[in-house]
């Protein structure tokens, strides 16, 4: 499969503490990639070194036929006002900002994947709505079809179903997973939840204190790493 994006021995440190050490993984053509661990180890700051939100200490990003702004954002919340009217088809279309270069408005063709987005997601009918008036796993369909607007070939999904009931988030998932299976969009989404993300995702990034697994996910089942993660969960719901 074509490359689309590789981090080799990647090191971010902020305010003199070492957040990601020596990590080496790639993303290729229709990867479901999942990246999993505990709090603290540094699963959204891979994600914002990735879109260059924060900067790299060590090591290299590089990406192939792709750049940072051809990646679609999904972040965990996206930030609207309480007071600010957008609707649906705003929060969509601020997907393409950034891509019509000196065009003071919308293409055609950014117009029809708009529309094609609506469709695909399931939410034309809230095409007109209020973004603040849905239900929390509607404006994660929106949030995903603004990713799709803004991405060539790669979404990155940070916690996406954070907030969702079992049954949205098995939805959720279920979606996430037809995008990429029918609709060759790579994945790479930082879940919680990787007991149910795991089956899922073709991938499994893990990230640990001073270690890490990559690998494909039917090998990551059998690790300690799976295991210890679900242990760790285990003991949490018991107290």
């Amino acid at each position: 499969m074509t490359k689309l994006l590789e981090c080799k021995n990647l090191c971010v440190t902020i305010d003199g503490r070492t957040i990601i050490d020596d990590i080496s993984f790639d993303v290729e053509e229709n990867d479901f990639i999942c990246i999993a661990g505990e709090n603290g180890t540094g699963k959204t700051t891979l994600t914002n070194a990735i879109l260059g939100l924060v900067p790299i200490s060590g090591g290299d990003i590089s990406f192939y036929g792709i750049s940072k702004s051809d990646i679609g954002f999904l972040p965990q919340k996206l930030k609207v006002e309480n007071n600010f009217p957008a609707s649906v088809y705003e929060i969509i279309m601020s997907g393409f900002v950034g891509k019509s270069f000196l065009r003071p408005f919308f293409t055609k063709s950014q117009k029809c994947k708009a529309d094609d987005c609506l469709k695909l997601l399931a939410i034309e009918k809230l095409k007109n709505r209020s973004f603040l008036e849905l239900s929390g796993g509607q404006q994660q369909r929106v949030l995903l079809a603004r990713a799709i607007c803004a991405a060539e070939k790669l979404v990155l999904l940070d916690e996406p179903v954070t907030g969702l009931d079992a049954a949205s988030g098995a939805g959720f998932y279920e979606l996430i997973k037809h995008l990429n299976s029918h609709h060759g969009i790579a994945v790479l989404m930082v879940s919680h939840d990787i007991e149910r993300a795991v089956g899922f995702c073709s991938k499994v990034l893990h990230l640990g204190s001073g270690k890490y697994f990559f690998g494909k996910s039917e090998d990551y089942v059998n690790t300690d790493f799976f295991r210890n993660y679900l242990k760790a969960g285990a003991d949490k719901d018991e107290h």
